[in-house]
């Protein structure tokens, strides 16, 4: 992938680019397969090698007139990382629109070093349809009236399906707040492997499609494998793992902490007519701890701290048969295999999900 920011020491967040992209693959694999126990391993799914991203966040610095987007320099200055290209191709497409929307609005992008201003990112998905959610990260609510005011001319301009404003009021290295403001529209549709995963503003949702798409046919066909017929999808986001087995005919109940994930994942459930698949609002851990019996299979697709050892515990004297644990941190994987001795891997393959990183997503699965 040829970078012109890379080349020219203004980004360096591919710290891997200079690597041949085979070397990068064997270099992952080689990491995971240290970390963990002996396994067999499946050949690594690999990702394109640029145009990947659906998500580019945005640091927004300078002035209304001419605002940054990209990230900042060790000063707190805007670098403007538009043509960045990760990004796929309707992302790239809408930045220069969303710079001009900002000026429009009178929008004034927030200064680190100088603590003022009011718009400090700006966040935005583009599903594979070519529709766009648009998230305005704001310090205040006082630009609202504004935003409202301006948002049907961007509306005419880009397919945006989502926009919304997000309240981020503390002076920190946070990306987002708590609340969130709707300005247009609902759920951004990502369409993965014929399902239509609907994505609201606050949910989770892979960075890479086509290797999450490719996450979840694996996890399918591990499911598949071990003739599973119930299944738990603990930490489901938006229901991906889960609404996918249940497609399948397995009776599914998914867990997630987000009440906007959990209704986005019931939301596809129904449109699909998939009855046997139930997602609930409330903490992975506390759900498991709570029930006495437990399913033929378990996922789980924790944050990259991982189930921790309660989670770990209850897998281990719960008697369940098989597991598939779907890791981007493999040193928490092996933390909580080591608390898991009974149930061991069998089989284990990575994704790529970040080219150009020493980033991983690995999915494995555990018998007893």
């Amino acid at each position: 992938m040829d970078c012109h920011y890379y080349d020219a020491a203004v980004c360096r967040s591919c710290r891997w680019l200079e690597r041949p992209y085979a070397d990068q693959l064997t270099a992952k694999q080689e990491r995971v397969a240290t970390a963990l126990p002996a396994l067999p391993w499946r050949p690594p799914v690999a990702s394109a090698q640029e145009r990947f991203r659906n998500k580019a966040k945005m640091v927004v610095a300078g002035t209304t007139a001419e605002p940054t987007l990209g990230i900042l320099d060790p000063r707190g200055g805007g670098v403007d990382l538009r043509e960045c290209p990760l990004h796929a191709p309707g992302l790239t497409a809408a930045l220069p629109a969303l710079a001009r929307f900002i000026g429009a609005a009178g929008l004034t992008p927030y200064s680190v070093p100088e603590r003022r201003g009011e718009l400090k990112h700006l966040l935005v998905t583009e599903s594979p349809d070519g529709e766009l959610m648009v998230r305005f990260v704001l310090r205040s609510s006082e630009a609202l009236p504004r935003l409202r005011k301006h948002l049907p001319v961007l509306l005419g301009e880009l397919p945006v399906a989502v926009a919304s404003a997000n309240l981020q009021p503390d002076h920190k290295a946070v990306l987002e707040g708590p609340e969130e403001v709707p300005l247009h529209g609902d759920t951004l549709t990502m369409q993965v492997n014929g399902l239509g995963l609907h994505l609201r503003p606050q949910s989770f949702f892979q960075t890479n499609t086509d290797v999450a798409a490719a996450l979840y046919r694996h996890a399918v066909d591990l499911a598949g494998s071990v003739g599973a017929t119930s299944a738990w999808d603990l930490y489901c986001g938006v229901g991906g793992f889960g609404l996918h087995l249940a497609r399948e005919g397995v009776r599914v109940v998914g867990v997630e902490s987000s009440e906007q994930a959990v209704e986005s994942a019931t939301i596809t459930a129904g449109e699909l007519g998939l009855s046997e698949a139930e997602f609930l609002a409330g903490d992975a851990t506390a759900y498991a701890l709570a029930r006495g019996e437990a399913p033929d299979l378990v996922v789980v697709n924790p944050p990259r701290r991982g189930i921790g050892p309660e989670l770990a515990g209850w897998l281990e004297a719960s008697g369940v048969s098989h597991v598939v644990y779907s890791s981007c941190n493999v040193d928490s994987l092996a933390r909580d295999l080591a608390a898991m001795p009974s149930l061991r891997p069998v089989s284990g393959r990575l994704l790529d999900m970040f080219p150009h990183t020493d980033h991983h997503e690995v999915l494995l699965l555990l018998a007893r």
